[in-house]
Order: C-alpha cells, then sequence, then structure tokens
C-alpha cells in the first residue's frame, strides 16, 4: 500500500490499511488477502490497484485467479456454507475455515461485526503462522471495523474503479 491509496482517509482508515500491509509484509507466502463485509463486498485488499485513490492512474491490470477480487467472492460463499453447516450441527460460530489444496490455502476468519478476513496463502506458507498472524489482525481490527469505517472503505474502492 503506497501513501496515495490512503490520501483523504480517516485515521481509522489509515490503521487499517496499515494493518493489512503489515500482515502481508510479515507472513511468507501470502498471494492475496481481502477484508470483506458481512454482505459479500469487498472492503480492503492487498492488490494495491484496488486500493488507489481517485487520482492515481486507472491501469487495470489484470490479476490471476485467486487475486482480491476473486477472493472476495470466494470468501462470502465460504462463509455462508459453513454457516449453514454450524447451524445445522449446533456448532455455534464459525470462528475459522482452512482449505488446504495441493496448490495452495485458502483461510477465512470472522472479524467482530460479520465482517471477514480471507488469505489466500501459496502451497509452502505456513499455516499455523497464517492463522497466528491473521487472529492478531482480527484482534487489532474488530474493534474499529464500524458501520462507518466500513462504509467508508466501500465508497473508496468504488471510487478507484
Amino acid at each position: 500500500m503506497t501513501a496515495s491509496s490512503t490520501f483523504g482517509l480517516s485515521s481509522e482508515a489509515r490503521n487499517l490499511h496499515w494493518l493489512l500491509s503489515n500482515l502481508v509484509d510479515e507472513v511468507p507466502g501470502l498471494l492475496s488477502v481481502a477484508v470483506v463485509s458481512s454482505d459479500g463486498l469487498l472492503l480492503l485488499s492487498s492488490d494495491p490497484e484496488r486500493n488507489v485513490g481517485p487520482t492515481a492512474p486507472s491501469v487495470r491490470q489484470d490479476g490471476p485467479k485467486g487475486s482480491s477480487a476473486d477472493l472476495a467472492t470466494i470468501v462470502s460463499g465460504l462463509a455462508s456454507l459453513t454457516q449453514g453447516a454450524a447451524k445445522l450441527m449446533d456448532g455455534g460460530g464459525v470462528k475459522q475455515t482452512m482449505i488446504a489444496m495441493e496448490s495452495g490455502s485458502v483461510f477465512v476468519m470472522a472479524i467482530s461485526d460479520g465482517s471477514l478476513l480471507g488469505v489466500h496463502g501459496s502451497p509452502d506458507c505456513d499455516m499455523s503462522v497464517v492463522a497466528y498472524h491473521m487472529a492478531l489482525f482480527v484482534g487489532r481490527a474488530g474493534h474499529v471495523l464500524t458501520p462507518e469505517l466500513r462504509s467508508e472503505l466501500r465508497k473508496s474502492l468504488e471510487s478507484a474503479l
């Protein structure tokens, strides 16, 4: 994330951008990270072109499958499926979902208000390190992800497109 990607945002939004950047920088093997609202809308992305402000050039690159936009869709669907399964099994709330594949992993973790953190990791990422850093992110971001901040982040993404 560049300074231009947070220009004009509130301090809470800038802090959330910083937390996401820190997650991406600190954890080896992360391919894509997305924060998704409870209704499935992308709020924050590790793809720099998804977070740029309106003054930045509007060059859109086609990302690989698993980019943050694709990840947001996957995260929303997985959350719906796992929440339905937990309800049918009287399992309580879903805290984390992990899918291990031959060529990578997908992690989904609930944030306090129904928002979700989704991570697409490379095949060689350390799953325990990813889960630990995701829990740190959720713990730090959960209390600041208010309805007002979600609205600000969504408007910021829409204006960048």
